[in-house]
């Protein structure tokens, strides 16, 4: 699994300090599927930049940001779960409750999907503990 350097970030970026490996957030919720960004299309939120695929996805990320967001930072849902920080994979996705979660891959995706309830509820109870932390601090 990919273990996120020395981030202390709450939030899943490249040495950039570009969120999403530069995946355009609101198509998963309009286009059902991830899109690459365009750097012609972005913005910053908390530090952090954000591409769009068009300026209307920038338009509308802007309006309401909590609305795309990937949830846990972007990091690897079933990581967080574990209590572990990994890096999220912007191809191994899936919307639950109108919200975004990433998995570090496929199997690890799969392995998501047997609880996402319970794997949802484990998440949210670590992420407050964790999101501030270093990948190497949980270990």
């Amino acid at each position: 699994m990919a273990i996120v350097p020395d981030s202390h970030s709450a939030v899943d970026t490249d040495d950039k300090g570009i969120a999403l490996r530069g995946f355009d957030a609101v198509a998963y919720f309009t286009d059902g599927q991830p899109k690459k960004g365009d750097p012609e299309f972005q913005t910053k939120l908390h530090g952090v930049t954000y591409y769009f695929a068009s300026a209307e996805h920038l338009k509308n990320f802007k309006a309401n940001p909590n609305a795309y967001l990937p949830q846990f930072g972007g990091f690897c849902a079933m990581g967080t779960a574990l209590n572990r920080k990994f890096e999220g994979d912007p191809n191994v996705w899936k919307i639950v409750d109108h919200k975004l979660f990433l998995n570090v891959n496929p199997d690890v995706g799969r392995r998501w999907s047997q609880d996402i309830p319970g794997n949802v509820a484990r998440a949210d109870d670590n992420w407050p503990q964790i999101k501030d932390k270093a990948p190497k601090e949980l270990e």
